[in-house]
Parts: C-alpha cells; structure tokens; sequence
C-alpha cells in the first residue's frame, strides 16, 4: 500500500511542477508560492506513509491539488484522476497486503505441519 501511495504522490508533485510552469507565467507570485508549497508537501508526504498520519494528510492534499484548480483550471481536472488513483492506491493495497498477509500465514502453517511430517 505504501508503494502505491507513494508513487501516486510523486507523480502527483511532478504534475504540479509543470502546472507551476503555467503559473508562473500567467498568475502572482502568491499563486505560485502556493503551488510550490503544496508540492513540496507531496513529496514530503510520500516518506509520511509509514504512519496513519500521512495518509490522512495525503487526503488533505488531493483536496488542495483539485482545488489549484481555481488557479489553474486544468488541476481540477488532473487533481480528480490523483485523487481516484490515491483511492485507487488505498483499495487495491489493502487488498494485497490482506492477500500478502493470508500467503504468509498459509505457508507457515502448511511449513509446520510439513516439518512435523517430516521428523515422524
């Protein structure tokens, strides 16, 4: 799950670069700053995973990339499709840690029987 996230948000921060880009040319400087300040987050945010707090705080943060999109209308739409890959991210690992997690107990639970089996 945390590999998931993680890339999410770093792609995520690459996107909002180059939108920065766009902004830079277009908006003040408080647009800007605001930007950089919600990229640099994301890239903070992808060593974060490794507690319950980051991925809080990463929820925080697709709300605030869809709403750059007040200054850059194209982040609303760009923010949606992070913001389903986040959820996207969350669900499917989930869904293989609890599939990783029943592997390990099945192979250590056929692993004991098969070596009690074996010194009879």
């Amino acid at each position: 799950m945390k590999i998931l996230g993680r890339s999410v948000l770093v792609m995520e921060a690459i996107t909002l670069g180059f939108a920065l880009l766009l902004v830079r040319l277009e908006n003040d400087r408080n647009d800007l700053l605001i930007g950089i300040v919600i990229m640099v987050l994301l890239l903070l945010n992808s060593g974060l995973l490794r507690m319950s707090f980051g991925w809080y705080l990463g929820w925080i943060l697709q709300g605030a990339t869809i709403l750059y999109g007040l200054v850059i209308p194209s982040m609303f739409f760009m923010g949606a499709i992070f913001a389903a890959l986040w959820m996207a991210a969350i669900y499917f690992g989930r869904k293989g840690e609890a599939i990783r997690a029943s592997l390990i107990a099945e192979r250590e639970s056929g692993g004991a029987a098969s070596d009690g089996e074996g010194k009879k």
